[in-house]
């Protein structure tokens, strides 16, 4: 737990110097529109200020699954966007630079498609300094936005059935969010990778139901240029099971300041969420 913990200590100073709370996908390739009801998150304090952004998906018309970091203390309200690239419908470009970066104490970005949210809600168990055990969070749409489909929600204790099988490698996971695409940049390439498009990955398991380190709350999945994996700008992004869009977890953790070797996946399958996302927002889920 102790490694966790220094992880995201470090993680967050990071990210609040730099693009904020969470983390994104790296070495992946555009989603182009394969996953619709994935959406970037601007998280406000109470004055209406700016905090951090990060990912999610939208079960319902109105639930909006992400981190339980994401929605802690001080946010209040979010602004959520599900365009392939919100980039570039928000930031102005200039010739021979790119997107250029917009003024962080205005809503971020610009304007664009985006969906109000005056509720957000953080499972009832999170805690600060153990976040890692509870890293759930709901934000709520004050409109219902209607797609043809939404992610879903898994069974009870769904991934546990994985730890049976031989090779972890065959249980594959689709990651998906905005965010840095590579760890690190220089400043020259900055603007390049820090795009805010949803990218998408596919990294497989490496840990799951391990005493004493994920235990049966988070699972570790593969981070690297081979399967692709999560980086810092989009945490409470989605992980899917394989090609479905039953959501395994939310993307919570990393264990290195490169984004590389493993990233911590919050697990949605254990009787705590579920009971908590049923019984608060029941009349609300399909």
């Amino acid at each position: 737990m102790k490694k966790i913990v220094i992880a995201w200590i470090l993680t967050l100073a990071l990210l609040l110097s730099v693009v904020g709370v969470a983390s994104a996908v790296t070495d992946g390739e555009l989603d182009e529109g394969g996953h619709p009801y994935v959406g970037l998150m601007a998280a406000f304090n109470a004055d209406g200020e700016y905090e951090w952004r990060c990912s999610g998906t939208l079960i319902s018309p109105t639930i909006f699954l992400t981190a339980g970091h994401c929605t802690e203390e001080p946010a209040a309200s979010a602004r959520i966007w599900f365009d392939d690239d919100v980039e570039s419908i928000s930031c102005p470009y200039v010739d021979g630079v790119g997107y250029t970066q917009c003024d962080p104490n205005k809503y971020p970005w610009g304007g664009g498609d985006s969906h109000i949210a005056s509720n957000i809600f953080t499972h009832p168990d999170y805690y600060n300094y153990a976040w890692f055990t509870h890293d759930l969070g709901v934000v709520v749409l004050d409109e219902p936005y209607y797609m043809d489909e939404y992610g879903v929600l898994p069974q009870l204790d769904q991934l546990d059935s994985m730890k049976t099988k031989r090779h972890y490698k065959d249980n594959y996971f689709t990651a998906v969010g905005y965010g840095l695409q590579k760890s690190f940049p220089d400043a020259a390439g900055w603007k390049d990778v820090a795009e805010k498009v949803r990218m998408v990955s596919y990294p497989h398991l490496i840990q799951i139901n391990t005493p004493g380190f994920t235990g049966d709350f988070s699972i570790l999945l593969s981070n690297n240029t081979a399967t692709g994996g999560t980086c810092y700008g989009d945490s409470g992004g989605p992980n899917f099971i394989g090609d479905s869009r039953v959501i395994a977890g939310v993307t919570s953790y990393g264990l290195n300041w490169a984004c590389g070797g493993t990233g911590g996946v919050y697990r949605v399958d254990k009787a705590d969420d579920l009971d908590w996302l049923y019984s608060e927002f029941g009349d609300q889920l399909p």
